[in-house]
C-alpha cells in the first residue's frame, strides 16, 4: 500500500533506554532498564498515551499495560555505534555508524589540552577530574568564586565541561571559552561535546542555570543533509542544532527545558508548515537520570505523558509521529552517567494499518531512514532501513 505522509515529527526522550543492551556488561551496565527500573522503583506509573501507542509491549514497565491499537508501531532499537552518548546516539538515527568511540577522560584530560587551553583563555583551571556536575560545583564553587579560575570537569561520556559562576565569567564570555576548547579539542583528542556549565548563587547553595551551550563535533553526512539537498524544510527543538552544529537545519527553537520544548512542539505541529520536525527532551536525563532521581524521572514521564494526550489531538490525518531516544540513563543504579540500553520506538499515524510490532531492530539509524521513506526522499549511502518496510513491505511508497 503506498504511504501519502506530509509531514514527520520524532520526538527524543532523552535517556530513556528501554532495557540493557546485549553488549550493557562491557559498560558496566548490565541490569540498566530505565523505564522499566523506574516504573518499579516508585510502584507503577499511570501513562495512558504512551500505553495507547505501545509502550507496555516493550517490557515490564510496572502500571503500564500491554496494548496494540491501530495505528501504532512499536519496537525497540539496537546501537550499532560504540558509546552511550547524546551525540553518538542522535547522529546514528540520522545515519551515520561510528566505527569508533569517542574519548574519554576518566582521569582528567593531559597536558597537552590543558597547558594550551589555560593560556588561551588567561585563566588557570580547577578540577579536571571526572565528576557528577552539581558535585563539583559544590566542592570547587568557592575556590573559583575567589580565584576566578575555571572548573574543568568530565564524565564516562565524551564531554569537556567547563563551569563558570556567572558572576565571575559572564556567559557570554564562558561561551568563547568553550569556542576555544572546541578548537583544541579535535584529532585524537575530538571529544563528541564541549559543554557550557553557568551557574548562580552562594555556597553552599550554587545552582546550575538553563544557560548550557552545547558545542559538538561537525557530524559526518547525514540524514538532514540529505533532506536540506531535496529542498525538505526540517525544524529542530531543544538541543537538535547544537547536536548537528546547525547543519540541515531550516529554523530552529533552543528552548531550555521539556516544558518548553512541548510548548515548541505543539506550537509547530498546529501550525508549522516543516516537513520534518526533530524534538529532544534533556529534562528526563539532565535532572533526574544523572542525579539517580526515580520519583523525579517518573513524575517526568508522566507529564509528557499529558502532554503527549494533547499532541495526538492535534496531527493532520498525514503526520508521521516517532517516539524514541538515545541511550538510557538509568536512575536506580549507583552510576549517574548514561546506560547502555535499547532506543525505544513508538510510531502513530492515521497512515499506519492495525498495530505492527516491529521487535528489535538493528539499528537507531531506522529513525533516519523512515523519516526519508516517508517524506520520499532517496537515501544515498546512509545506514538504517524504515520502519515503514517492516508495515507496509518493499513498497512502502
Amino acid at each position: 500500500m503506498a504511504t501519502s505522509f506530509e509531514r514527520v515529527i520524532v520526538v527524543v526522550l532523552d535517556g530513556i533506554g528501554a532495557g540493557e543492551l546485549p553488549d550493557a556488561a562491557d559498560y558496566g551496565d548490565l541490569g540498566s532498564d530505565t523505564l522499566a527500573n523506574t516504573a518499579a522503583a516508585v510502584g507503577g506509573i499511570n501513562l495512558p498515551n504512551l500505553e495507547r501507542l505501545g509502550l507496555g509491549n516493550l517490557g515490564c514497565i510496572a502500571g503500564v499495560k500491554p496494548k496494540m491499537e491501530s495505528g501504532t508501531a512499536f519496537g525497540r532499537l539496537r546501537e550499532r555505534s560504540p558509546g552511550k552518548d547524546s551525540v553518538t546516539g542522535h547522529w546514528e538515527m540520522m545515519g551515520v555508524i561510528l566505527e569508533k568511540p569517542f574519548p574519554t577522560y576518566p582521569r582528567g584530560f593531559p597536558s597537552e589540552i590543558i597547558e594550551p587551553f589555560e593560556k588561551l583563555i588567561g585563566r588557570r583551571i580547577l578540577g579536571n577530574v571526572a565528576a557528577s556536575g552539581t558535585e563539583i560545583i559544590s566542592r570547587l564553587g568557592d575556590e573559583h568564586v575567589r580565584t576566578g579560575s575555571s572548573i574543568v570537569y568530565t564524565s564516562a561520556d565524551s564531554v569537556f565541561q567547563i563551569a563558570a559562576h556567572e558572576s565571575v565569567v559572564p556567559p557570554a564570555q564562558l561561551y568563547e571559552m568553550c569556542i576555544v576548547a572546541r578548537r583544541i579539542l579535535m584529532g585524537e583528542h575530538a571529544v563528541g561535546r564541549v559543554i557550557a556549565r553557568p551557574f548562580t548563587g552562594e555556597s553552599p547553595h550554587f545552582r546550575r542555570t538553563e544557560g548550557r551551550r552545547d558545542y559538538p563535533l561537525d557530524p559526518p553526512w547525514n540524514v538532514l543533509d540529505q533532506l536540506h539537498d531535496a529542498g525538505r524544510s526540517v525544524h529542530a527543538i531543544g538541543k537538535i542544532s547544537e547536536f548537528f552544529a546547525g547543519r540541515g537545519i531550516t529554523s530552529a527553537e533552543l528552548t531550555t527545558n521539556n516544558r518548553s520544548h512541548m510548548d515548541a512542539l505543539t506550537n509547530q505541529v498546529e501550525v508549522g508548515c516543516s516537513e520534518f520536525v526533530f524534538a529532544n527532551l534533556e529534562d528526563f536525563d539532565m535532572l533526574y537520570g544523572h542525579r539517580n532521581d526515580p520519583a523525579g524521572m517518573a513524575r517526568a514521564l508522566a507529564e509528557f505523558d499529558a502532554e503527549l494526550g494533547r499532541l495526538r489531538c492535534i496531527l493532520r490525518p498525514t503526520d508521521l509521529l516517532i517516539l524514541t531516544s538515545d541511550h538510557g540513563n538509568d536512575p536506580t543504579t549507583p552510576s549517574t552517567d548514561h546506560s547502555r540500553e535499547h532506543a525505544l520506538l513508538l510510531a502513530n499515524s492515521k497512515q499506519l494499518q492495525g498495530s505492527t510490532n516491529l521487535g528489535d531492530r538493528e539499528s537507531f539509524a531506522d529513525i533516519g531512514a523512515t523519516v526519508l521513506d516517508a517524506l520520499r526522499v532517496d537515501s544515498v549511502g546512509l545506514a538504517g532501513t524504515s520502519i515503514l518496510r517492516g508495515i507496509y513491505g518493499a513498497g512502502s511508497r
